[in-house]
């Protein structure tokens, strides 16, 4: 579940105990730096969780329990039980012919994902007749309570909602759960909040399973050898802490130890972070040739650092990166990137079928995985020509 981007799968609300970066757990790191000049290091989980009877712990935070094995719907990974009914929380059923749900998107709608996220809910309540109300928080957690509150004041019997982060939005689920209020979180997930007990079923990508995907585009990349800078997302995610332990983690687990981690920094899943922090990771670091960027555009803000220093191309640095946007997977067909893992922002279907079912059918699973892509130069020009990179 992304922000940048983050259910558990994705993602999982990372159970993993927070701990400094400095303390750097996969292949070989010899430094790590907060600021690239000696700061305070942020805090970022680097391990992953226990997982019990196949669970991987990300999905148990989030409330599933059980895998599933009934057939899944399309564009759907995985699903985990138990299954959660709004009945249960005393939400009553809801005429979606005459009722009103909300929206609460978390970020400002300047990157592709979120206005890709935003058009999937908008356009799926049209095409079914749906009346939605939509609002934008602005990257603000106060504003997003304060959002999801009035959509309820003003009538929504639901709220499908997108979380700014992990922490920070218990005053507006306090509120739903009090005016019994249907929730469906998307992407990220919300640390402490269980599915089906705090809210209804959540929905996301796997992240701890795309920082692993990445972890072998790199490693195939650079053939297991490279001095290799991270470019984290925002600090108190679980968006963050699950690509980072998943691509740490693979690292260890496919025993790559020539790949040494030189140089680690949150870049806040934004393009102008992300291109100032690879200006001061090149000044410091200069014998880095792989970046393994957490979203896209902190990536294509490390590309734009490259280029003013003359060093853009993967014949010069390797660059992985996570998301799926139209330029990324350009960067791979112009020779500039090597990877990008999709985390598919089309939650719209997904999201309003599990809420129908929520409420007014059998009850829809805690945590269900979406589906996610992956490129490289096998099959990048045809997801632009396609549209399948958005």
């Amino acid at each position: 579940m992304n922000a940048v981007h983050q259910t558990t799968a994705g993602a999982a609300v990372a159970v993993a105990l927070a701990v400094a970066l400095a303390g750097c757990s996969t292949g070989q790191t010899t430094s790590s730096s907060g600021d690239g000049n000696g700061g305070a290091a942020p805090t970022v989980a680097e391990t992953l969780g226990t997982a019990q009877n196949g669970v991987p712990a990300a999905i148990l935070a989030a409330g599933g329990t059980t895998l599933l094995t009934t057939a899944k719907p399309e564009g759907v990974e995985a699903q985990y039980g138990p299954m959660c009914k709004g009945s249960d929380l005393g939400i009553g059923k809801i005429d979606f012919t005459k009722d009103t749900i909300g929206w609460a998107q978390s970020e400002k709608e300047a990157n592709p994902f979120r206005i890709a996220s935003t058009k999937s809910q908008v356009d799926t309540a049209k095409a079914k007749g749906w009346k939605l109300l939509t609002t934008n928080a602005q990257s603000n957690v106060q504003q997003e309570n304060t959002d999801i509150k009035g959509m309820i004041d003003k009538g929504a019997k639901a709220i499908i909602f997108s979380p700014i982060n992990s922490t920070g939005l218990g005053d507006a689920i306090a509120y739903a759960k009090s005016k019994k209020v249907a929730m469906i979180p998307v992407d990220r997930n919300i640390t402490g909040v269980t599915g089906c007990q705090d809210v209804g079923p959540q929905l996301g990508s796997d992240f701890v399973q795309q920082g692993r995907r990445a972890a072998d585009a790199m490693i195939k990349a650079t053939g297991g050898q490279a001095k290799l800078a991270i470019l984290l997302g925002a600090s108190g995610v679980n968006v963050t802490d699950d690509r980072t332990a998943g691509f740490l983690d693979e690292l260890k687990q496919k025993n790559a130890s020539g790949i040494e981690v030189v140089f680690k920094q949150t870049a806040d899943f934004t393009r102008e972070k992300g291109q100032s922090v690879t200006e001061t990771l090149l000044r410091a670091h200069p014998e880095v040739n792989a970046i393994y960027a957490e979203n896209d555009e902190m990536g294509l803000g490390a590309l734009a650092a490259l280029q003013d220093a003359g060093k853009a191309g993967t014949d010069k640095v390797h660059i992985v990166s996570i998301d799926g946007t139209k330029g990324a997977v350009q960067a791979i067909v112009d020779g500039n990137f090597d990877a990008v893992i999709e985390s598919n922002p089309a939650f719209g279907p997904a999201a309003q079928a599990a809420l129908s079912a929520y409420v007014n059918g059998d009850g829809a699973p805690a945590v269900t995985i979406t589906t996610d892509n992956q490129y490289d130069k096998s099959n990048a020009q045809q997801a632009i020509d396609s549209g399948t990179a958005y």
